[in-house]
């Protein structure tokens, strides 16, 4: 026999802490090896903490809603099992999206929407209660009807399990609407929604953002006429060649990193007096998940990825941004941030930097316009595909000039992208 202790596991390069938001083991339960132990969440992204052994829990040292240091012990185990003299194995587990196999594959219920959000739940989910419930073709409004045994009454892994359990060999019933209350009435016309703990953290570092940096924008308008007709050119052998989609964003995203070579002091941070230059090139992509909030995965080294390396990165995050799937790597290390506000019909915006980044750029809708062209024959109006970019940068550190000409040159290099490039 021998006592081991579980150690708050590293989940990012940068993260040294997180929050432990429920333990789903007790004292006194005997538990699997890689069976999950608790819940904890750091500012990028929650994760479940398995067990590296088997046997039982013999003391639980955190308690929920502590915050705790990487390395630092949150609990301890009895196992039988041969121990290494050091207790620190947990920092080698890959904590990305845990995959649950039940023992029955049928639907529970009939769902006419598996993607479906959870905006209209005023309750929290792991994301690994959600993908379970996906799997299982449960809809959020019979999650919602779930009593949950975990802090403040969260549905936890055993709870869904034991719901599917429950209701295995049932005739599934089709879902009708419910009458459910989103929160607190205040009258006839109003409700209280209280924000969930995403939304919170969002909330905070906006309002930081702006405390810390000088705001400025700057817009330019860019001639995108030559990167429709390719894509509409090419895409279809893109996908044939690549497997992959490929939209615009990746072509904006090679732009952007070009002009993050030519344009060096764009691709810092600030650090008290001290200004940090990056040499990595590593671009944020804002990705808006279908409960409203929003997150930024990070495109490592995009400058030396090209067109197709940028595309199935871009296709990669924005996929697993979407089923919860990311891991707190995939959150670290940005120097620039890229958002591609077009996608919702807006022209232009002013985005708030991504701390310690300087610099953001927004993309804004493409848009036919007539515009003057100049020809063999002299200047003549033609119908153009436009849009504008939308560049905030921290006036703390970068000027007028440099804020600038840095996004006048991401235009040059879209205006200037060739009709004849090869995929």
């Amino acid at each position: 026999m021998a006592i081991v202790e579980i150690l708050m596991p590293k989940m990012g390069e940068s993260i040294m802490e997180g929050t432990v938001l429920s333990w789903l083991k007790n004292v006194g339960d005997v538990v699997e090896e890689e069976e999950t132990l608790l819940e904890v969440a750091t500012d990028k992204i929650d994760s479940d903490v398995p067990s590296p052994y088997s046997g039982t829990i013999t003391e639980i040292l955190a308690e929920e809603g502590d915050v705790i240091q990487v390395g630092q012990a949150l609990a301890l185990i009895e196992t039988e099992e041969d121990v290494p003299e050091t207790s620190s194995l947990m920092d080698d587990f890959d904590f990305g999206e845990e995959t649950i196999e039940t023992e029955d594959n049928s639907a529970v219920e009939e769902t006419t929407n598996l993607s479906e959000d959870y905006k209209n739940s005023n309750r929290f989910y792991s994301p690994l209660v959600k993908s379970i419930s996906k799997k299982e073709n449960i809809s959020v409004e019979t999650l919602d009807k779930i009593q949950g045994s975990g802090r403040e009454g969260r549905v936890t892994k055993s709870d869904l399990l034991d719901f599917i359990k429950s209701n295995k060999g049932k005739t599934p019933t089709k879902r009708f609407a419910l009458d459910v209350s989103v929160g607190q009435s205040l009258n006839a016309e109003n409700d209280i929604i209280q924000m969930d703990r995403m939304r919170q953290m969002i909330a905070e570092r906006m309002v930081e953002s702006k405390r810390i940096s000088a705001h400025v924008t700057s817009w330019v308008e860019a001639d995108v006429t030559n990167i429709v007709q390719w894509r509409g050119k090419n895409k279809n052998r893109f996908k044939e060649e690549y497997n992959t989609v490929l939209t615009y964003t990746p072509v904006f995203i090679e732009a952007v990193a070009k002009a993050l070579c030519d344009y060096p002091m764009m691709n810092i941070s600030v650090d008290g007096t001290n200004i940090i230059v990056k040499k990595n090139v590593n671009i944020g992509m804002a990705v808006a998940l279908p409960n409203g909030n929003l997150i930024v995965p990070v495109i490592k080294n995009a400058d030396k990825l090209g067109l197709v390396g940028i595309t199935e990165a871009v296709n990669d995050l924005a996929r697993r941004a979407r089923n919860n799937e990311l891991k707190a790597d995939d959150l670290e290390g940005g120097t620039f941030t890229v958002s591609n506000m077009g996608t919702f019909g807006n022209v232009m915006g002013t985005p708030i930097l991504v701390q310690p980044q300087v610099g953001i750029l927004a993309l804004g809708s493409i848009e036919k316009k007539p515009a003057v062209i100049e020809t063999p024959n002299g200047d003549a109006i033609a119908i153009r595909h436009k849009m504008f970019l939308s560049h905030s940068y921290d006036h703390r550190v970068v000027d007028g000039a440099l804020g600038g000409m840095f996004v006048r040159k991401i235009a040059d290099y879209l205006e200037e992208f060739s009709l004849d490039r090869d995929v």
